[in-house]
This record gives C-alpha cells, sequence and structure tokens, in this order.
C-alpha cells in the first residue's frame, strides 16, 4: 500500500537548520509531484514546498523562500525539506504528500496520501 514516512523533525534554537525527509513507497514515486505542508496550533494546513516529478521545478510559500529547499532523490524514493534559519513561526508539524499530476502543485485540494508528520519546534 501507499506509505509517506516523514522524518527528520525535532526541536531547535531560531537560527538554526533541519532536513526533513519523506520516504516513499507502494506507488511509482518519480511520475509523482511532491509537497510539503504545514499545521500549527490551531490553524489551518498551510502550503510550505513543492516539487515536480523531475526535480525540475520547485515552489515555495513567500514565508519560507529563501529559507527552505526541496529535493529529492527519485532513486530513492524520498524527498527532502532542507530548512535553515528557522524562527519560531516555524513550529508546527510537517507533512508531505503526493501530487498526482506530477508538477507539484500549490494546492493543498490536489494531494492525496499524507503523511503522519513529523513535528518542528523553534525555540526563541
Amino acid at each position: 500500500q501507499v506509505q509517506l514516512v516523514e522524518s527528520g523533525g525535532g526541536l531547535v534554537q531560531a537560527g538554526g537548520s533541519l532536513r526533513l525527509s519523506c520516504a516513499a513507497s507502494g506507488f511509482t514515486f518519480s511520475t509523482y509531484g511532491m509537497g510539503w505542508f504545514r499545521q500549527a496550533p490551531g490553524k489551518a494546513r498551510e502550503f510550505v514546498a513543492a516539487i515536480s516529478w523531475s526535480g525540475g521545478t520547485t515552489y515555495y510559500a513567500d514565508s519560507v523562500k529563501g529559507r527552505f529547499t526541496t529535493s529529492r532523490d527519485n532513486f530513492k524514493n524520498t524527498v527532502y525539506l532542507q530548512m535553515n534559519s528557522l524562527k519560531p513561526e516555524d513550529t508546527a508539524v510537517y507533512y508531505c504528500a503526493r501530487d498526482p499530476s506530477g508538477y507539484g502543485s500549490t494546492s493543498y485540494g490536489s494531494y492525496i496520501s499524507w503523511g503522519q508528520g513529523t513535528q518542528v519546534t523553534v525555540s526563541v
């Protein structure tokens, strides 16, 4: 069955870095766009970053542009989110999901098969 398993979250001080991974299985990973979303307590899930099936195109929310980078390894069936210069407002549960269009949409509704999420906490 389809599985998306996020890892790499944790507690970090403001200004620090974390690298999230999302290991995929049960589908042809190289044909799907992949996206990262996050959800803070009491808030709606929001788009963070996305990457096309080939890795050739990426998209970022304005709030993370210049600080976060998403990449993928289609041989390892894994997508990554490198997060630098972290801020307390980045604190959230981070989720990966797959986009069957292959493009890496910025729209929540385009995604299916969400992972269980990984907690990122940024302290002041």
